[in-house]
């Protein structure tokens, strides 16, 4: 014998009764779709279907460079690295939070960025010791 159907308070969609879970962020008894996050991934997908309304004389030219710039926003940035002078050491500027710091590559201290915690890059070029 089939289990019930509930309607799910949050899509609205229907599931057997028994597969309904409480939610820590709904606060509330959700179905399988709702509570794996199924639900919000496809109201995303549907809210990026809408496509922009561009302006009058929108182009191949005015796209690419539009394409160029998000590219450009994505690119990982570069570490700033620069010699302690009479030292082993370098001054190293974090991604994350601009922080400057100083690094020591021989011992590798500190291992993360002392004010955020964030990750320091591997010290590509040797020209700096």
């Amino acid at each position: 014998m089939a289990s019930p159907q509930a309607k799910c308070k949050n899509c609205n969609g229907f599931s057997p009764a028994d597969q309904f879970r409480l939610h820590y962020k709904f606060k509330m008894v959700v179905c399988p779709a709702c509570f794996s996050g199924r639900t919000a991934e496809l109201k995303k997908k549907s809210e990026e279907k809408v496509e922009i309304i561009k302006p009058v004389g929108w182009d191949k030219e005015d796209e690419y460079l539009d394409k160029l710039s998000r590219m450009k926003e994505q690119e990982p940035k570069t570490v700033k690295f620069s010699k302690v002078p009479g030292t082993n050491q370098i001054n190293c500027t974090c991604l994350k939070c601009k922080f400057s710091f100083k690094y020591d590559p021989f011992r590798k201290m500190p291992r993360t960025c002392p004010y955020c915690n964030g990750e320091i890059p591997k010290l590509d070029t040797f020209h700096l010791l």
